[in-house]
């Protein structure tokens, strides 16, 4: 993974991916639906590969040997193997980076949840005009990624005016 969040918009590598799922099988053996689980819950809800990702990855691991299968009625329980966590200690840092950036990025995206939280209670059209603006200036600003510093000094002047006015006189 380069820079410091996950890559693209919510996808990660195959290679990526098997290295997170070989994270977590090395922490428990878990059915593929409790890995995706998991990978939600530690980003928050940001991240919750589908099963079409997540159960070719595990075939991969079976495949080479990183993980091993044990059949629990019409359930497969993955477990890693000893290749598949010496793989692992080999790319132990990776995985760190990658789980820490999911969790990172969920606790971003907690906190945006919870400073919008209970914006609906006076008017239930608030969060639709709330959303389609904070999409707005998301793109604005992504549209300026890149920019020089007198541009950046106006945007940033302008967030700020617009964060002292969205919090009032007593913020």
């Amino acid at each position: 993974m380069g820079g410091d969040d996950l890559p693209g918009s919510r996808k990660l590598s195959s290679a990526d991916l098997s290295l997170l799922l070989l994270a977590l099988l090395s922490e428990a053996p878990a059915h593929g639906y409790e890995l995706i689980r998991k990978l939600e819950e530690r980003s928050k809800g940001f991240y919750a590969p589908s099963p079409g990702m997540i159960y070719p990855a595990l075939t991969y691991l079976e495949e080479i040997g990183h993980a091993a299968v044990t059949q629990e009625g019409n359930r497969k329980l993955y477990g890693a193997t000893a290749a598949g966590r010496a793989h692992l200690a080999a790319h132990r840092a990776q995985a760190d980076v990658m789980l820490e950036a999911l969790e990172r990025i969920g606790r971003r995206m907690e906190g945006v949840r919870e400073a919008f939280a209970g914006v609906q209670d006076s008017d239930p059209a608030a969060p639709d005009e709330l959303h389609e603006a904070r999409h707005a200036i998301k793109h604005a600003l992504m549209r300026k990624r890149g920019c020089g510093a007198e541009e950046a000094k106006r945007i940033a002047a302008i967030l700020r005016r617009a964060a002292a006015e969205i919090g009032g006189p007593n913020s």
